[in-house]
C-alpha cells in the first residue's frame, strides 16, 4: 500500500455566474461555465499511522483549526472507518479569496489521494457526500476527478454548473483559448461577496438560462459572449481596485474580461496567442498577473 502521493489541484475560472435569492436552507442556487486552468497547488499527503487526525502545513498561509482539509478528513473516516491520520504539505500558487477555487480545488484532489492510499474505492455517491460536508465547489472538481479517472493533472475540464453547485453538467473544453490572470491584491471572502449580492438583489424572481444557450454561446467567438458575473457589480463597487485591473485588460485587447467567482482574481481571455502574450506583458509591468492555455 501506497505510503505518500504527490498531486497538482488546478483553479477554475466561472464564465458568467447568476447567483439566485438564498434559499430556506441558507444556500443560493447558481448558474454559471466552471473551466479549469492550468494554474494548480500541488499537495503532498502522506499516510501517519501512529495519529487520528489530519496535519496540514501551508508555508505562508495560518489555517484555521477546522478547515477544507479536515472537514474532507473527518467525512471520509466516517463513510470508510478509517483511522490512519494523515499529514497534508499544501504548495500554494493559486491565491486565496481570489474566486478560483484554491481551497474547494486542494480539497478535492486530496479526497482522491486519501482513497488512493487507503485503497477505498470512493463511488460517486460517497464523492457526493464528502463534497456536501466541504463546500459548494467542491462538487465541480470532485466531478473532474471523477470524470477523468486520474488524476486531473493539467488537465482541462469545463462543465454547467447549477443548484448550489451539485448539478454539474460536463461540456466539451475548449483548448483554442488564452487566459490572463490578473491578481488585484484583494481579498474577497465568499461569505462578504453573497452579503453584499444578497443586499443588491432585486425582489422579483430570476429565471435561469437555458444550458443549450450557454453551451452555444461559449463555443461561438469570444467578443460575442454574453455572460456577466453577478458578484461584479457589487463587489467591484467595495474594491475599486478590482476595476482597475479589469480596466487594464480591456486596454490591452482583451477579446472577453470578467471577474472569476466572487473575486477578486480578475481575468481576459484571447482568441490569438500574439494577443494574448503581448497583453502579458504590458499587465505584468504593473499587476501580478499569470497567462495560462
Amino acid at each position: 500500500m501506497r505510503q505518500s502521493i504527490t498531486v497538482l489541484a488546478p483553479a477554475k475560472i466561472n464564465l458568467g455566474l447568476s447567483v439566485f435569492p438564498r434559499r430556506e436552507d441558507g444556500y443560493h442556487d447558481i448558474q454559471s461555465i466552471f473551466t479549469t486552468v492550468n494554474l494548480c497547488d500541488r499537495i503532498f499527503v502522506e499516510r501517519w499511522p501512529e495519529k487520528d487526525v489530519c496535519l496540514v502545513d501551508c508555508k505562508g498561509m495560518d489555517l484555521p483549526k477546522e478547515n477544507t482539509f479536515t472537514k474532507a478528513y473527518k467525512a471520509f473516516c466516517v463513510l470508510t472507518g478509517i483511522r490512519d491520520g494523515v499529514h497534508v504539505t499544501v504548495e500554494k500558487h493559486i491565491p486565496a479569496g481570489g474566486g478560483l477555487g484554491g481551497g474547494s480545488s486542494d480539497s478535492s484532489s486530496f479526497i482522491q489521494s486519501i482513497d488512493i492510499l487507503f485503497g477505498t474505492q470512493l463511488d460517486s455517491s460517497a464523492w457526493g457526500y464528502i463534497s456536501s460536508q466541504v463546500g459548494s465547489d467542491v462538487f465541480f472538481f470532485s466531478a473532474a476527478l471523477q470524470r477523468e479517472k486520474k488524476l486531473l493533472n493539467g488537465r482541462v475540464f469545463s462543465a454547467v454548473v447549477e443548484g448550489r453547485g451539485e448539478r454539474i453538467y460536463p461540456i466539451e473544453s475548449r483548448t483554442d483559448l488564452w487566459v490572463l490572470l490578473v491578481f488585484p491584491g484583494v481579498f474577497v471572502s465568499t461569505a462578504e461577496a453573497y452579503a453584499l449580492v444578497d443586499a443588491n438583489m432585486k425582489s422579483c424572481s430570476r429565471m435561469s438560462i437555458q444550458r443549450d444557450r450557454l453551451v452555444n454561446s461559449y463555443n461561438g467567438p469570444v467578443r460575442e459572449w454574453f455572460f456577466s458575473n453577478d458578484f461584479a457589480t457589487p463587489v467591484v463597487g467595495r474594491y475599486p481596485k478590482i476595476q482597475q485591473a479589469l480596466n487594464s485588460l480591456k486596454e490591452c485587447g482583451a477579446d472577453f474580461v470578467d471577474m472569476s467567482g466572487s473575486g477578486s482574481t480578475v481575468f481576459g481571455i484571447f482568441e490569438k496567442e500574439d494577443n494574448a502574450v503581448s497583453a502579458y506583458e504590458a499587465i505584468a509591468r504593473q499587476w501580478c498577473s499569470v497567462l495560462v492555455h
